[in-house]
C-alpha cells in the first residue's frame, strides 16, 4: 500500500479526487486534493495498478507520477494552518469582512488558540480595539517582512 501522486488538469483537483472516491474501489482508500498543491491530487492505494484502471475512465486525470509516497511526505497537507498564522503583533492589515470592512488597522495581539486577532482602527478618532476572525483581515504591511 502506498501513497500516489496523480496529475490532473489545473483546477480540477477537487473534481478528480471526488471521482476517484466515488468509484467506492475497495483498494483505494483516500483522495486528498490540498490547496497548495496546483495540478496534483494524492491518492492512498493498494497498488498503482487498480489506480491506474479507475483512472482510465476519469477526465482530467492525466497519469500516476511514477513512485510512491510515504505518509510522512503528505501529513503537512493533513493539518489545517490557522488562519493567524504570518500575522504579527505590529502589522498593518486590512479589514475584508464584517462591519468594519475596507478599513485598514494596526494589529495590538493575536490569540492563535481562538484562530483571533485583535486590531485597533487607524481611521477611528478615539483608538477602540476590535477583535476579529483571523480569516477577516489582510496583511498589507508587516514589520518582520
Amino acid at each position: 500500500m502506498g501513497i500516489y501522486a496523480v496529475k490532473t488538469t489545473a483546477s480540477q483537483e477537487r473534481t478528480v479526487a471526488d471521482m476517484i472516491m466515488n468509484r467506492e474501489e475497495e483498494d483505494i482508500h483516500a483522495a486528498l486534493a490540498p490547496d497548495s498543491l496546483t495540478s496534483y491530487v494524492m491518492v492512498e492505494a493498494d497498488d498503482d495498478g487498480i489506480l491506474s484502471r479507475v483512472l482510465d475512465e476519469i477526465p482530467h486525470a492525466r497519469s500516476i507520477v511514477p513512485g510512491n509516497s510515504d505518509i510522512s511526505e503528505v501529513e503537512h497537507f493533513l493539518s489545517p494552518t490557522p488562519d493567524v498564522e504570518g500575522i504579527a503583533e505590529g502589522d498593518i492589515v486590512e479589514l475584508i469582512a464584517g462591519p468594519f470592512k475596507g478599513e485598514k488597522a494596526q494589529v495590538q495581539r493575536i490569540d492563535e488558540g481562538k484562530d483571533q486577532v485583535t486590531v485597533e482602527l487607524y481611521e477611528a478618532t478615539v483608538p477602540i480595539p476590535v477583535t476579529v476572525r483571523g480569516d477577516q483581515i489582510r496583511v498589507l504591511d508587516s514589520e518582520e517582512r
